[in-house]
């Protein structure tokens, strides 16, 4: 018997003290959204439930946020896809941060899906995900045809089912965050990816080695993928940190992002066995030679400078523990 989502009696989340000072850091949830929805609109990647999910721009991106785009979603999706070959898809994902991400249908529809995969975010952002949720069949039948139970409940600002779950919580409280995780069965015991995408930065670089060593510590056999800025010493780097201060969000974890070498360093100091990084230029510049034709054939681009910036001042890193066994030390680009 299909399942159905019916809402749980409303129990209030506890709400972080400095909930005012997080309004700018909500806000790059948004952008980024806008900006992956525009780039998937005019041809960059496939995406069918973005727009489900969220608002389309009446405003055109610039070529060079596309492509950087691109290769954000295009390198976080080949190191998610190592893992979970490496580990059969025996594992759980957790998603720090996710915002209206879509990667736990697209793995569905791959044939992809790990053993469970947990999105975590502010309340008010996992409260409006929630919304579109229920209301959005495309959103809802995946998620209900996994589950084995008649019906799922849901609150405010959590859904758990027997391969998603989604969980509003505050990073920074990491007993709140455990606590969140394990009421909707997280298994210590099972490989698990940790993903962040433009997390750590917001965070006190003490609050981000919190969240860093309590991943480390919980699982027996792990991997974490940050993507975040970095070489944000120089003076583009000061340009785009003012740019964001204008806009009431401060990057409290920018003394991390000094360096490819500072962002490895955060993980080897706080558990993880092994790290790597590399800067997006760098990524981009190994990216299959048919895809990078096909998505600047799309449309012209004039700052050819402009993108080369931005792309080094963005890096991906990625670190494991354990898994040797499995093969995780070998995941690279």
């Amino acid at each position: 018997m299909a399942a159905s989502l019916r809402r749980a009696p409303y129990t209030s989340c506890s709400s972080s003290s400095t909930e005012t000072d997080d309004e700018g850091v909500r806000g790059t949830c948004e952008d980024a959204s806008v900006c992956k929805r525009f780039a998937v609109s005019i041809g960059y990647w496939d995406d069918p439930y973005i727009e489900h999910l969220v608002r389309l721009s009446k405003e055109r991106k610039a070529p060079e946020i596309n492509r950087g785009y691109f290769a954000r979603v295009y390198g976080i999706g080949q190191l998610i896809k190592a893992f979970l070959r490496k580990t059969e898809c025996r594992c759980q994902i957790i998603n720090l941060g996710a915002g209206m991400d879509t990667t736990f249908w697209i793995l569905k529809d791959q044939g992809l899906l790990p053993s469970k995969y947990f999105e975590v975010d502010f309340p008010t952002i996992v409260t409006r995900k929630l919304h579109s949720i229920k209301f959005k069949p495309l959103l809802s039948r995946p998620i209900l045809e996994l589950h084995s139970e008649d019906t799922l409940q849901m609150d405010g600002h959590m859904l758990d089912s027997d391969r998603y779950a989604i969980i509003g919580a505050d990073l920074r409280d990491i007993a709140e965050l455990d606590q969140k995780l394990k009421k909707c069965n997280m298994n210590t015991q099972l490989p698990t990816l940790l993903i962040a995408e433009c997390v750590l930065v917001y965070m006190t670089p003490e609050q981000s080695a919190s969240l860093v060593r309590w991943a480390a510590s919980s699982f027996r056999t792990a991997m974490f993928i940050n993507y975040e800025q970095v070489n944000m010493g120089d003076r583009f780097g000061h340009i785009m940190i003012e740019n964001l201060r204008r806009r009431q969000c401060d990057l409290a974890g920018v003394d991390t992002c000094k360096s490819l070498d500072s962002q490895k360093e955060r993980l080897l100091s706080n558990g993880w066995e092994t790290a790597l990084a590399v800067n997006m230029m760098d990524l981009y510049s190994r990216l299959p030679r048919t895809e990078v034709s096909r998505i600047e054939s799309l449309e012209l681009l004039d700052e050819v400078e402009l993108l080369e910036q931005l792309m080094r001042h963005y890096c991906l890193c990625w670190a494991t523990r354990g898994g040797g066994e499995l093969g995780l030390k070998e995941i690279t680009y």
